[in-house]
């Protein structure tokens, strides 16, 4: 992970590095994302069996989690939530490119690109 990794995240809950928590507020701040969440779930799918899916949503169900840390606002609903507890996400910057990724202690397989796995 990117910056120094924090302790894993209590079960139940899914933890937000500093620089996950830095890029998700700078997206957000962005004029054509303002207002707007960043919605990670789960679902079917993937060649792993599940996949990870990010967008944007303006509004949280009554069943969403919300994760606030430093101006990042993520939305997490109940189902997903189920596959996610005890996890992190990261955001990571290389030569290669700059992606989030999900540390899921849950996933028992994944693919070689990180956005699929299994339980």
């Amino acid at each position: 992970m990117s910056d120094a990794d924090p302790a894993p995240a209590p079960i139940g809950d899914v933890g937000l590095t500093d620089s996950a928590a830095r890029r998700i507020a700078w997206v957000l701040s962005q004029d054509e994302y303002k207002g707007r969440m960043l919605r990670i779930s789960v679902s079917g799918g993937g060649c792993s069996g599940f996949q990870y899916g990010f967008t944007f949503d303006d509004s949280r169900n009554e069943d969403d989690m919300i994760i606030e840390r430093e101006g990042a606002r993520v939305l997490i609903d109940d189902v997903s939530l189920d596959l996610l507890r005890g996890s992190v996400i990261d955001y990571t910057e290389d030569m290669i490119g700059a992606s989030f990724a999900i540390k899921n202690p849950q996933a028992k397989t994944a693919c070689g690109c990180g956005n699929s796995f299994s339980t």
